[in-house]
Formats: C-alpha cells, structure tokens, sequence
C-alpha cells in the first residue's frame, strides 16, 4: 500500500511502499477514503512548535518519532477485524463506511477515565504518534473509536475529526455566552470555515470573523458572517468593540500567535472569555491585575472527545450542521497541498482521497 511520509522535517513527505497491515488483538482495518489536511500537519512536518521569545518545542520532545504518516482527519471503509474487535458486539461491520476519532489515549489515567482521552498523558493519536490517513489503508486500535458516518459524504464529514470536534468543543466552553452577543473568530481558515457552521448548528447568536486575507474574509461573509475585519487595521480592536455592540463576550482564537491573542483581549467586553485553540506560537505579557479587575477568563481547548464527535455526526446526519467549504485532491497530490497550506493560499479544508 502507499503511504506518504514525513521522512526529513521541512522536505517533501515521500512515498513509501508497505505492506497492507493485518488487523489483531481489537484492531480495525480501514481502506481510507478520505483524509484531511489540518495546520497541525505542518506543525509535524516543521518539526517544531514557536514557543516564542527564540524557544522551540521539538516533536522529538513530544514522542513524535519518523517516519510519520499524517493526517488525523480519517475516513474510511471497514475491510478487516482483529479477533477481539470481531468477538465485539458494538463493532461495525465490514462494509461500513466511519470516520476515526484519532485522539485517542492510553485508558488509564485520569483524564481517559473522564473520558478526555484528547488530553491523556500518554497520548496515541492517529497521524500525530501512530500512522494516520495519508495513505490507502489506516489501522484503527479499537472499534469504538469508529463512529458510523451512514450515508455521509466521507469527503465532506472527514474534517468532523479534527476541525468540527475542536472548534465545537471550544464553543461549548463559552456556555451562555454563546448567546449574549456575536461570538469573535480569529481566523477564517479551515478551523474558522468550520466555526461557522458549528455556531449555527449550535443555535449562537452569530459571528464576527477576523483575519488578514482579504479572500478570506469575503469567504466568512459568503458563509454567514455577520461581518469581517481586517486582523491587521489599527484599529481592529475597536472594529470589534463596535461589531459585538459593546465588546465581545466570547472569543474564539483559532491562530493563537502573539498579536491574535493580544486583539482578543483588548477586544473584550468585562467579563469576556477567551478560548485559545491554535498552535502558530509566541508569547504574551500580562498586567496582572487586569485579569480579576475586567475579570477575564482565559482558557486554553485542544481538539475533542470521542462523545463530541459522535454529538456532530448527529448533528450533520439530522441535518443541522452543514459541511464547511472542502477542497478535495489527490493523495498524489500531497506536497502541493502542504505547499498550498503553507504559503496561506486555501479557503477552506483540503480533503486528500487516495
């Protein structure tokens, strides 16, 4: 089978040829159909994660070892069981077509027995630490990490694993907020395309969208933005303050870099809660008293549980969630698409089919 690599950080991933893996124990065999392309993946084939102030976070330092196989944003058909998942009554038969939770942990620590494996100590996710979806065939360590797509788009549900589940589970932290006034999105790419749809399907009041690509920006109005400002105007803050009728009481940051979060703050109506999600890197200084005096909340989300993406497959099937702008491509295709991502030039979500 074909599997595309990241075999050296910052070159081209590279085409290795393997042998189709054999299912044991509770594994699950899955032919890929679709796999999304997240920012992530750069992350991974950078090799590194901006700390800020001149320091690096290495994924050596992570457990991330190559050869790697990306992509956690899997959909794919069911060809093959492990004895185990077979003896499995709740396992999906061969045939079905699912999408993967990849966040999976190790089952036993605190956060997997609250059923956070998305923030487990000893994490084993699919195209982060164990082989993902850019290539033809994925192993699967358990059924339950399957969630049946029935009659679902795999192109268009695959970015549900990662850019559905995480823009969703940050939202549902706002609680209330969600419905006091416009919720403030920073960054209209994949993740951004995707909070839109999930804050409609969750019922909130709507969204002012914030980024530097004017192309962008137009794609966030087309899809429901109640307005779109430019991250980089001087006077973005009060654009802001003015568009949420006051100051925003909930802000999502899907760059999470320096100057996003620094604007997200500024921007805040007292008592505003921001919800930092991306990975672009930097750091930040506080006056501390501003903190309990506005009072802030700052909170940090990463990606979702296995119960959330299950809630948004339910939401898509009843038909109250709709799928976020994809661009699908040929896994041949996938140092053009790296590229592409890179160098800022998608709207949307990339969706690379073998």
């Amino acid at each position: 089978m074909r599997c595309y690599c990241v075999v050296d950080h910052g070159k081209p991933l590279e085409l290795v040829e393997r042998d189709v893996p054999q299912p044991t124990g509770t594994q699950v065999l899955l032919r890929v159909k679709a796999a999304g392309l997240c920012h992530s993946d750069l992350h991974l084939w950078e090799g590194y994660y901006d700390l800020g102030g001149g320091k690096k976070l290495s994924l050596a330092d992570r457990g991330i070892k190559l050869p790697l196989t990306p992509s956690h944003e899997i959909c794919g058909e069911v060809v093959a069981l492990g004895p185990q998942a077979s003896a499995d009554a709740s396992a999906l038969p061969a045939g079905t077509t699912a999408i993967v939770h990849p966040w999976i942990g190790c089952g036993e620590c605190a956060a997997c027995g609250r059923g956070e494996e998305n923030i487990c100590a000893k994490p084993q996710s699919l195209g982060v630490l164990r082989d993902g979806g850019f290539a033809d065939y994925v192993l699967v360590p358990h059924p339950r990490y399957l969630v049946d797509l029935a009659g679902l788009d795999p192109v268009k549900a695959a970015p549900l694993a990662c850019a559905g589940v995480t823009t969703y589970s940050a939202a549902k932290k706002f609680g209330a907020r969600l419905h006091e006034g416009p919720v403030v999105v920073i960054g209209a790419g994949g993740l951004g395309m995707m909070a839109l749809e999930v804050l409609k399907a969750m019922g909130a009041h709507g969204a002012v969208v914030v980024d530097v690509d004017p192309a962008k920006r137009e794609a966030a109005l087309a899809a429901g933005a109640l307005a779109a400002i430019d991250a980089r105007a001087s006077d973005a803050a009060q654009q802001i303050v003015a568009a949420t009728g006051g100051g925003a009481r909930a802000v999502l940051d899907l760059v999470g870099a320096t100057p996003t979060v620094k604007l997200a703050l500024d921007s805040c109506a007292r008592g505003g809660h921001v919800v930092i999600v991306g990975l672009m890197g930097g750091d930040l200084t506080l006056s501390l008293p501003i903190i309990p005096m506005r009072p802030l909340r700052i909170e940090g989300s990463y990606v979702g549980t296995l119960p959330e993406l299950r809630e948004l497959v339910a939401l898509m099937r009843a038909g109250k969630l709709h799928a976020a702008a994809v661009l699908q491509r040929p896994l041949s295709e996938i140092n053009e698409a790296f590229e592409a991502l890179a160098q800022g030039k998608v709207v949307g979500r990339q969706i690379l089919v073998p």
